[in-house]
């Protein structure tokens, strides 16, 4: 079953930026959906289960960006 997740991301200013943090996003195991709103800073995620955060913030922090906090 799907589970969709949240999560606050800070760093995005620009559309290379979203498109960089949807990246991340998506090569990561499992992930369906990534939308992201650079503007509010937001990325909302479709999973098969649960998101590694620790993984994900490892990734983000690798691209220049930083994971704030899951859910909004």
């Amino acid at each position: 079953m799907n589970q969709a997740q949240v999560f606050r991301v800070d760093g995005m200013t620009c559309g290379h930026c979203e498109a960089a943090v949807r990246m991340v996003f998506e090569q990561l195991p499992g992930i369906v959906e990534v939308r992201v709103d650079r503007a509010a800073g937001l990325v909302n995620a479709l999973g098969e289960g649960a998101i590694d955060t620790a993984a994900l913030a490892r990734a983000l922090e690798d691209e220049g960006f930083s994971l704030v906090s899951e859910g909004a």
